[in-house]
């Protein structure tokens, strides 16, 4: 259209210097016929191929390659533009722009990233690619059905698995502590400086002429059911994600670390009704079952019915086992009716709740009173905290444990303490 507007604005002027209609009409034939020419020199639309390589399953917030494979067919090269159908919540980085010759194929590399979890179709590509000459442009849709999960960020369950020392090092949790003579005993082994003299074997240690000493592990087999609250206070925004995202890492991390040795786990999520039971299994494939019954869990617009969960509970888990509830404490500090559940439970099951902490009211608490504002601020917070401190003390007195950690220590407490407990033989 550029083209011809400035071939026409060319015999506008020559129209003036006397140009007959003879020429007017050659040099308009010419450049449609060469138009025409140039749109059947570009490709066909059945000789260009596309297949798209996308990962089936990724992890929340995290960069991810995708490949889209151009091959032509035709002895015809071309310019193209690329838009993939990817949700609107990924990123996308359109247009995409590259060439192929002749007989040939090429290969674009995009990178993407999801910062909402769920599943999601990834389907129709769309494709803009002009002729050798560039007069014509055509475009075409092409079907690429993919079905991609988006699912919580595992980096801190993978380096947990990696390196379980390293992961809780900052929290000062060493793995094998524990108390002494407690648990399942598992060796015998060399007395080496340091060890308890208690637990020195002397029956080996007269017959191997050397001294040995016992060595306890704690007990496996355990079973341990993990709570996600996913009610309306869990949507509360933090510097990276909700509430619910941060408590769903910590979950799995927790849970790997529980099938790493050999417990039971079993998974209930929840707000006002129960959204998804897994029933209690151990060995590490169980990990998967947790996460494909998780991973698309949403914060509802509701409030969380403890109560309602509570007793559900005592009618699903018969065996005793560690309750590991992740929640908003302040919220759960309110909640008269699940004391009176809890104070049975107790009985039966060792009860933890962890929450993130609030950081903006640990902020003004800790601000210097320097005008009005901020001294009322400040003693409204002292306030929150007092209540807050009180009303722990009193669930904590009924043996029921409540913990607060900040967002990015929050898998890092929950493993420390699940490890905690369990060296100490509490369960």
């Amino acid at each position: 259209m550029i083209a011809f507007s400035s071939i026409s604005f060319l015999l506008i002027v020559a129209s003036f210097f006397g140009i007959s209609w003879t020429w007017v009409l050659l040099i308009n034939g010419f450049f449609i016929a060469g138009s025409l020419v140039d749109l059947m020199l570009s490709p066909n639309k059945r000789q260009i191929h596309f297949q798209r390589t996308i990962p089936e399953e990724m992890e929340r917030n995290l960069t991810y390659h995708v490949e889209i494979s151009v091959v032509n067919e035709s002895s015809h090269r071309f310019h193209f533009r690329v838009v993939d159908g990817l949700p609107q919540s990924f990123l996308r980085p359109f247009p995409l722009i590259g060439q192929v010759n002749e007989q040939m194929q090429t290969v674009l590399l995009y990178e993407t990233k999801a910062p909402v979890r769920g599943s999601y179709i990834v389907d129709k590509l769309h494709v803009r690619y002009r002729s050798v000459l560039g007069l014509w442009e055509k475009q075409t849709t092409v079907s690429l059905e993919t079905k991609v999960k988006v699912i919580p960020d595992l980096t801190e369950t993978k380096q947990y698995l990696e390196n379980a020392q390293q992961f809780l090092k900052y929290e000062g949790v060493n793995i094998r502590r524990q108390k002494k003579g407690m648990g399942e005993f598992s060796k015998i082994r060399n007395y080496v400086v340091g060890d308890d003299p208690r637990m020195i074997n002397w029956r080996q240690t007269a017959k191997l002429q050397e001294v040995m000493t016992n060595e306890y592990e704690p007990e496996h087999g355990k079973y341990i059911t993990i709570l996600i609250d996913c009610g309306r206070m869990m949507g509360a925004e933090l510097k990276k994600g909700n509430r619910l995202e941060r408590a769903l890492e910590a979950a799995l991390t927790v849970a790997a670390a529980s099938l790493q040795k050999g417990d039971h786990v079993s998974v209930i999520a929840f707000s006002n009704k129960v959204k998804v039971y897994v029933p209690p299994a151990k060995g590490m494939a169980h990990l998967q079952t947790i996460l494909h019954a998780i991973y698309h869990l949403e914060v509802d617009a509701v409030e969380s019915n403890y109560a309602d969960i509570l007793h559900y509970i005592q009618t699903m888990q018969r065996k005793r086992s560690l309750l590991l509830l992740f929640s908003d404490v302040r919220t759960f500090l309110h909640e008269e009716s699940a004391l009176i559940y809890l104070s049975r439970l107790r009985r039966q099951h060792l009860f933890l709740m962890i929450g993130v902490e609030d950081r903006t009211l640990l902020e003004k608490a800790s601000q210097q009173p320097t005008h009005l504002h901020v001294t009322m601020a400040k003693s409204m917070a002292m306030q929150q905290l007092i209540i807050k401190k009180r009303e722990k003390n009193k669930w904590e007195k009924s043996g029921l444990h409540m913990l607060e950690a900040r967002e990015e220590q929050l898998a890092v407490t929950a493993v420390s303490s699940y490890i905690d407990i369990m060296n100490r033989g509490l369960l």
